[in-house]
């Protein structure tokens, strides 16, 4: 395992007094992505007719986080095992938490957590399976692939890459919520589910700029590596407007109700962050700036979105 720089021994900075260890290695900050995307499911759900059962809609957020602590434990083990970690700039946003290479008597905890919540992400969707029917395995089985295929597989081929993080978070994980609470896939929840899967998409191809030298030696092969940095941002660029069109197009169709247009709200710090990296190809102090306002765009969106839908039932 090539080493190229040491962390302290103490761990990476800022994180001792921070809590346990263990949130670093589920990247707990980040887990409101998948309570924001699972929102969106529930909401579409809440459509159907019927009233939807305290117990299932908390299964179903439980199904997602964990769905999102594996895929987060088994990349932080996987970097660690091949060195990438050590090699990767940190930013609070990409690189990973630090935990493994200044702990690596943990690096068990994280393979244990990974798999262990890749088991009660299934063992949710099977009770599912037998309350409301085989077809969510249409989604299920795809977004188990994705969480346990993201690290060693996905990451070696560009268009995999590009797209794995927003099927996982959209296609998969908003329709099966949607289904696992009301026994259908509804159009809705399909077209809602598009926005996540161009803004997880996005979160994760933003934040691979940064570690695109050490990516490149760990021969991962993604849009930046493969195309370079202005075509990423073009796409990056591209998805973005395509969230904000399928939002517009959702309440104009009446597929939403006009509540969920607030989701657009959040175009007024996106599509200005979008246009500057097109313009000027951004620093390191300037693409830290676009990747925190990367992630209040992928929080923020679908939750608005959610409560949109809601209030216009």
């Amino acid at each position: 395992m090539k080493v190229k720089r040491a962390v302290p021994a103490n761990g990476p900075a800022g994180l001792p007094g921070a809590g346990p260890a263990w949130l670093g290695i589920i990247r707990a900050p980040f887990l409101l992505l998948a309570l924001s995307c699972a929102g969106l499911g529930v909401a579409a759900a809440s459509l159907e007719p019927g009233q939807l059962g305290l117990l299932d809609v908390a299964l179903v957020f439980v199904g997602a986080l964990a769905a999102h602590i594996s895929v987060n434990s088994l990349n932080e083990y996987s970097d660690y095992r091949t060195g990438l970690d050590f090699n990767t700039r940190r930013t609070p946003f990409s690189g990973g938490s630090g935990i493994l290479p200044a702990r690596g008597h943990l690096a068990w905890l994280a393979l244990a957590t990974g798999l262990a919540a890749l088991a009660l992400t299934a063992a949710i969707g099977i009770r599912f399976v037998f309350a409301r029917g085989w077809p969510l395995l249409v989604t299920g089985l795809p977004g188990i692939a994705v969480v346990a295929l993201y690290t060693p597989w996905i990451g070696r081929h560009w268009l995999p890459c590009l797209l794995a993080p927003g099927f996982g978070f959209g296609i998969c994980m908003v329709n099966a919520a949607c289904f696992s609470l009301s026994g259908r896939y509804d159009p809705t929840a399909f077209v809602a589910s598009l926005v996540p899967f161009f803004l997880v998409s996005n979160l994760l191809l933003l934040n691979q700029l940064p570690d695109m030298v050490a990516d490149r030696q760990a021969s991962r092969r993604n849009v930046p590596i493969v195309f370079g940095r202005r075509a990423a941002i073009a796409v990056y660029a591209a998805f973005l407007a395509s969230a904000y069109a399928v939002i517009a197009a959702g309440v104009a169709l009446g597929l939403f109700p006009l509540y969920a247009a607030a989701g657009l709200l959040t175009a007024a710090v996106g599509l200005p962050s979008a246009i500057s990296l097109i313009r000027t190809p951004p620093t390191d102090d300037a693409l830290l700036r676009h990747q925190g306002i990367n992630v209040i765009v992928n929080l923020a969106t679908p939750a608005l979105m959610a409560v949109g839908i809601v209030m216009g039932r």
